[in-house]
């Protein structure tokens, strides 16, 4: 077999690994995996239907003890769920810190690339063999956010959800494709507690922050933190430093554009998110003009 042909099969075994979800090689519960062997495409389309993902039926149906086992719920009658996403978390470099700088909530990555999961999974098993005790209130599961959130988890039930660093989706085609939309605002605001629960956005694409900017400003149920509101929140300076991705814009030295967006309490505006007659159609929408 020549060289030519043996760079091709490399190649070919290769993308059959990543369509598999990477079976080799296999690295022991409690052992810290390596990188190199868990690495993925960097994109994936989160609309497509060639892949299958577990979820509940409704979120009352998920049971979390398996990923928290060692955790014990906070009250009675209440069970251990998560109260802190990292949506994307690639390899877990934001998803770890948070468990040590958030010790009081449960902190969970959620992943789409199967390889990637695996990874960030083994990575916790190996932080909670090497320090006894600590590491338990946080986990990885893999999952489609973008379809999947409500089977999952309960209304004003999140603290806080991270997207850091995700898919710039260049392409106007693909811009469904973007994690925040106004849509999809609308849902996360539903999943966090009002008056107090917050979205975190951290990107190195400045087009893709401007667009984060577009649709966070003027959704009914976000307010923008001020300069100041961001400095004395300790979540906005471990975003910017621990992800994997942060610490290699950091390398080349290119610019980090980041906002954070709380959730209004329902009281601020009583009919916000809601349909009436009077905001049915506004102005400029559907070729609608205000009329003097």
């Amino acid at each position: 077999m020549t060289k030519t042909e043996n760079e091709k099969k490399r190649l070919r075994e290769q993308a059959a690994d990543e369509e598999n979800g990477g079976a080799q090689p296999i690295t022991e519960d409690g052992d810290m995996p390596q990188k190199k062997f868990y690495r993925s495409r960097a994109h994936c389309n989160p609309l497509s239907h060639n892949d299958t993902f577990s979820y509940p039926a409704s979120c009352s149906d998920m049971d979390w003890s398996d990923h928290y086992p060692n955790l014990k719920p906070s009250g009675s009658g209440k069970k251990v769920a998560p109260t802190v996403l990292d949506i994307g978390c690639g390899f877990g470099g934001l998803t770890v810190a948070l468990a040590t700088l958030l010790p009081q909530q449960t902190i969970l990555g959620l992943e789409i690339r199967a390889k990637v999961t695996e990874y960030v999974r083994l990575r916790i098993m190996a932080h909670r063999k090497e320090n006894p005790g600590e590491f338990q209130n946080v986990s990885v599961c893999r999952s489609n956010t973008m379809k999947f959130m409500p089977n999952f988890f309960e209304r004003s039930s999140l603290e806080k959800i991270f997207f850091c660093f995700p898919d710039p989706h260049f392409k106007k085609k693909n811009h469904p494709r973007r994690i925040v939309s106004d849509r999809l605002l609308s849902e996360y605001a539903y999943f966090l507690k009002p008056g107090s629960g917050r979205l975190y956005c951290i990107t190195d694409v400045e087009d893709l922050h401007n667009w984060h900017l577009k649709h966070c400003r003027p959704h009914p149920l976000f307010r923008e933190l001020s300069k100041e509101e961001m400095d004395a929140d300790p979540c906005v300076q471990a975003m910017y430093n621990e992800t994997e991705e942060g610490k290699k814009v950091e390398r080349a030295g290119t610019n980090k554009y980041y906002a954070v967006y709380e959730r209004i309490a329902s009281d601020d505006q009583p009919n916000a998110g809601f349909i009436t007659a009077e905001n049915f159609f506004e102005g400029g929408q559907f070729g609608v003009e205000e009329c003097d």
